[in-house]
């Protein structure tokens, strides 16, 4: 590897917050004439599909001009309770509709989809938009650009293991582990952590959740790679934290599916039932995307992480050829009965055309409206379903099993609206910076479709505000900037055995 003379910003991840990172950083260094140089730490493999960002759909949250729903805000202040920050909410609401238009400037071609029959909680006319290709044709992208820069070093098999700081606790730099087993320092004034939650650590995982979550899958393989370290990393720096810690994301997939993020969304649409054949959670309480998280976690947490969707033909005709029911790869279980459906997804006939019967004789007389909450419910069953009971009748019938999958985590480093991470007393530590899934906002609920949306938004805002103050102090022992030329010694190189672990020039 070419030797160097040091850093200027460590980014750690190489998702959609890190490539964002890096990437307004070089795009902003070269805009204004300066030579900083970045070095990007991947933990993955290169050519590897590593975290979530390179498998997730990307669903966006945005209406026909790429603007942010307006209303987002106050369905955050609504499910958290008044705890999320509602600044770094207004925040996301400025950034999103420029990051998507940076993004199409990159090269990225996005899908407008006008939805008909879901009705969204979205205030976006009935719109959202997804990247074509998924997450993964967004890093490609940007990746594409990022190695056009000669002043950016990528260093893939790399795990982030401690960050560097000087005796008044300034950052100068992270100390990485390579394949090699060995221990090597990145010296610089800058990190970015921008490396997700702690989705594959199963010790922290129960530590902030508990019980039972060995027994979530995660729903993509490069979660594995999500192990908590820009947490912990951070903690040890005296970061403070933001978001539930014993909250997470979740969502109910097909058992059957040989693909990954298989899931099935339109459980409003029929009834879920358990292994018992019982109802357990009302399928009609609030939007599709609104409820599709908390059934997931009822699945896990009381159902012993097995559910099932049953409707009928009426539903299926309706939504055929959409993201509802076609995420997965797998056709739905089918049958002429509702016995014959429940044998083909090994529960008991009996039962389950017992729970149908009782359902669609407890259904009001109500207009069915998949364009609004239209109170077409049942009364008298526990529990009650409140919006689109409509009687499944029509054969023939049909059926997913479903279980939950582990999408993301809440609780993460506190950071202001600049992406700087902030200490336990709310003022920013000189030099860290942190974007993505590691950093902490939502409280109790997840409002869908903004996720990747805050990851790019806030990754992008942090390579932008390292790059307009390059040079600058920022609260360094000395109170002076370290110039470039003096982090590391000027003969080494990571081909060598490391840089050595004290290198008094940086101080």
């Amino acid at each position: 590897m070419a030797s160097f003379k040091g850093y200027d910003l460590v980014v750690v991840g190489s998702g959609f917050a890190g490539s964002m990172a890096t990437l307004n950083f070089l795009e902003e260094c070269r805009k204004q004439h300066k030579s900083g140089r970045v070095a990007l730490v991947e933990v993955g493999k290169d050519g590897e599909r590593c975290g979530a960002s390179r498998w997730t759909m990307a669903y966006l949250r945005l209406d026909k001009n790429l603007d942010f729903d307006e209303d987002w805000v106050k369905e955050m202040r609504q499910v958290s309770n008044g705890l999320a920050d509602e600044e770094y909410c207004h925040k996301l609401q400025k950034e999103a509709g420029i990051t998507a238009h940076y993004l199409e400037d990159h090269g990225v071609k996005f899908v407008h989809h006008d939805e008909t029959n879901v009705l969204l909680e979205f205030k976006t006319g009935q719109h959202f938009v997804f990247p074509e290709g998924g997450g993964k044709a967004i890093i490609s992208k940007l990746f594409e650009q990022i190695r056009e820069f000669d002043n950016c070093d990528i260093y893939w098999e790399t795990e982030a293991i401690r960050l560097m700081t000087d005796d008044a606790g300034a950052i100068r730099g992270l100390k990485v582990r390579k394949n090699d087993g060995l221990l090597h320092d990145l010296l610089a004034p800058n990190v970015v952590l921008a490396c997700g939650g702690f989705e594959g650590n199963q010790e922290m995982l129960a530590r902030y959740i508990g019980r039972n979550t060995h027994a979530l899958p995660l729903i993509a393989p490069g979660l594995k790679y999500n192990r908590g370290a820009g947490l912990r990393m951070a903690l040890e720096v005296g970061a403070g934290t933001a978001g539930s810690f014993d909250g997470m994301h979740c969502e109910l997939v097909d058992t059957r599916a040989g693909k990954p993020d298989a899931v099935i969304w339109g459980h409003n649409y029929g009834i879920v039932v358990n292994k018992g054949c019982q109802r357990f959670y009302d399928e009609g309480k609030r939007h599709l995307f609104a409820t599709f998280e908390m059934i997931a976690l009822e699945c896990w947490k009381d159902q012993k992480q097995s559910c099932f969707f049953v409707t009928d033909d009426a539903i299926m005709q309706k939504f055929k050829g959409s993201w509802v029911y076609d995420t997965t790869d797998k056709p739905p279980e089918k049958g002429d009965t509702i016995e014959e459906l429940a044998e083909k997804m090994h529960l008991d006939p009996k039962e389950l055309k017992k729970t149908v019967d009782d359902y669609n004789a407890a259904i009001n007389d109500r207009e069915f409206d998949l364009m609004k909450l239209d109170g077409k419910a049942t009364t008298g069953l526990s529990p009650n379903k409140t919006n689109w009971a409509n009687p499944i009748v029509k054969a023939p019938f049909y059926g997913y099993p479903m279980t939950s999958h582990l999408t993301f985590t809440y609780g993460g480093v506190k950071t202001d609206i600049n992406a700087r991470v902030l200490s336990t007393n709310d003022v920013p530590i000189p030099g860290l910076w942190a974007a993505g899934e590691m950093t902490g906002l939502f409280y109790n609920e997840y409002p869908p479709a903004t996720s990747c949306l805050r990851s790019m938004a806030f990754g992008r805002l942090a390579g932008l505000e390292i790059a307009k103050n390059l040079g600058k102090p920022q609260g360094t022992a000395s109170e002076k900037a370290i110039p470039s030329e003096r982090r590391i010694d000027d003969n080494m190189s990571m081909d060598q055995a490391v840089l050595p672990a004290e290198v008094k020039a940086a101080a």
